[in-house]
């Protein structure tokens, strides 16, 4: 099988769709050996900020000299994003290979009457068995939708799990409100194993200790220096961070750890979000080094200046500056939102916006639009993007400079031809339009120019 084969194959599985519970792939992971009982999982799930958390802990377990594999979802350019080994992306002909070795598990369950599973619990199960055939230290494991519905949930003991925070998204799916939603969630607390959240709603915090409570499992809560503190229910441990000097360099924190205090920790990734992402990887080493594994204060500044992520308040310099991020729901919204405030305080800004048709567009436009000085409203390429169009009627209530271009390029183009030269160009949304704008962004730049062509 070529690697164009085994995404053809993984694209067909989608006509599943959403199709939760763990009987399949548990069925799945079975007849394959149950390669993800013989992984240390750092298992993090939550609304916004699991996959940066993510990136920080898996470089910070790197910089400590372990071999670390990431598994997130989903990818911005290439399937192979998914699968990550200290930072170098799955094979082709790798992917290629474990999609042909599965094919005969996923058949087999269909002819014996199980239901297929779906394309993201293969995905999943693919990574379990490439992460234990590479036999990595750590599998850094992020929850694709949810928590206690999500495929990633198989993994029964995982070292640390992660809740950065909950936040209406997915309401479909995950409940109509935030307490529901928390409660799937909180699916991924097991038994014992270490709790770290950065939550601070008290209704979230009291289905988190709930849980906690009946699993036995130690909460450490990140905090905000000098924040609001909503009480627990029961004791937990403290982890207590502080943002200091910013710039597009990147920004320094200091923590107040389990351990220790680290004074002035750079961290590359912008906002003032990430403040509460990072500390929540400063706690998962330290959970990590009291259970014995080699973690110092070196690996833990080095990981985090080392951090990548893109698509996430990524900037690239120019006349007009052009800003990615993947603000997806309200609360990603308002963390934009602020960034903007923060880092572009004078500055013009002229948003690319695609949404899909299952998002808050009301809210998500409430929060950015009242800060443009005009708005290009575009299509994500996405079977879910029905009612993209919505969002320009929404905009409409808040500026005249709104225009409607469905295809990407076309509105990349648009937005530069508004653009003065200390105006801002933010491309924002669904990550399937930010990843194509990206990509189209990227190649531009390659060739010396500061924009795309007017």
């Amino acid at each position: 099988m070529r690697y164009e084969e085994a995404l053809a194959y993984l694209q067909q599985l989608t006509k599943f769709g959403f199709n939760f519970g763990l009987g399949r792939i548990r069925e799945l992971l079975r007849r394959m050996g149950n390669p993800h009982h013989n992984l240390r999982v750092i298992h993090i799930g939550g609304t916004n900020g699991k996959g940066s958390t993510l990136a920080m802990a898996a470089s910070i377990l790197q910089a400590a000299g372990y071999r670390v594999g990431t598994f997130t979802s989903p990818h911005l350019h290439s399937y192979t994003e998914r699968f990550v080994i200290n930072g170098v992306q799955i094979s082709r002909s790798r992917v290629a290979r474990l999609v042909a070795s599965l094919r005969p598990h996923l058949d087999g369950m269909v002819a014996e009457g199980f239901e297929h599973p779906t394309e993201f619990e293969v995905s999943t199960a693919l990574a379990f068995r490439f992460f234990f055939e590479e036999g990595v230290d750590f599998l850094v494991l992020e929850v694709g939708l949810g928590g206690s519905i999500d495929s990633t949930n198989v993994v029964e003991s995982p070292l640390v799990t992660v809740i950065t925070n909950v936040s209406l998204d997915h309401m479909e799916y995950l409940g109509n409100s935030v307490a529901e939603i928390a409660e799937k969630k909180a699916g991924i607390i097991k038994q014992g194993v270490p709790l770290v959240t950065a939550e601070v709603d008290p209704d979230v915090l009291s289905v988190l200790f709930q849980t906690a409570r009946e699993k036995g499992a130690p909460v450490t809560r990140v905090l905000s220096f000098p924040g609001k503190e909503a009480e627990g229910p029961f004791p937990y441990r403290r982890v207590v961070f502080r943002g200091g000097d910013f710039s597009l360099a990147g920004q320094l924190l200091s923590v107040e750890g389990l351990r220790e205090k680290y004074e002035n920790l750079f961290l590359p990734l912008l906002g003032r979000h990430q403040l509460a992402n990072a500390a929540s990887a400063v706690a998962v080493a330290e959970l990590l080094a009291e259970k014995g594994y080699g973690i110092g204060r070196e690996a833990i500044y080095a990981g985090l200046a080392k951090t990548v992520w893109p698509a996430r308040l990524e900037v690239y310099p120019g006349e007009p500056a052009v800003i990615i991020d993947g603000a997806h729901n309200h609360a990603g919204a308002r963390s934009l939102r602020q960034a903007l405030d923060d880092y572009f305080p004078d500055k013009g800004i002229i948003f690319v916006l695609g949404m899909l048709g299952d998002k808050e567009h009301a809210k998500v436009v409430g929060e950015l639009i009242p800060r443009a000085r005009a708005v290009v409203v575009t299509r994500p390429e996405s079977p879910r993007a029905g009612g993209w169009d919505r969002v320009a009627a929404e905009a409409r209530r808040y500026l005249s400079a709104v225009y409607v271009v469905e295809k990407i390029p076309d509105a990349l183009k648009k937005a530069f031809s508004l653009a003065r030269p200390r105006d801002v160009v933010c491309v924002t949304g669904s990550l399937y339009m930010v990843a194509d704008a990206r990509e189209l962004i990227r190649k531009q730049k390659k060739k010396n120019t500061a924009g795309l062509e007017k």
